[in-house]
C-alpha cells in the first residue's frame, strides 16, 4: 500500500541545501498548509500546519536556485 499526499502552501525560510559525501545535494525546508472551517458556535477559524519537506539530487539543486521564503509551492 502507497499513501500520497498533496500539499500547496508557501515555504516558511528559505531553503537549506548540503551536499553528502558522495557530492549528492539535499535540501529541505519547510511548508505551511492552511485549513479555514467554522468552530461550532459558528465562528470562522483557520489552522495551520507545518509539513518538512526533503528533496534529493538534481530536484534538490532546482529548489535551492528557485525557491525562497514565502513562495507558494504544489
Amino acid at each position: 500500500m502507497v499513501n500520497k499526499a498533496i500539499l500547496v502552501g508557501r515555504l516558511g525560510r528559505d531553503p537549506a541545501t548540503r551536499f553528502t559525501g558522495s557530492g549528492q545535494a539535499v535540501c529541505s525546508f519547510s511548508i505551511a498548509t492552511d485549513e479555514s472551517f467554522k468552530s461550532r458556535s459558528g465562528e470562522r477559524q483557520k489552522r495551520t500546519e507545518w509539513h518538512r519537506i526533503v528533496l534529493w539530487g538534481k530536484l534538490a539543486e532546482i529548489a535551492q536556485q528557485y525557491l525562497t521564503k514565502g513562495t507558494q509551492v504544489y
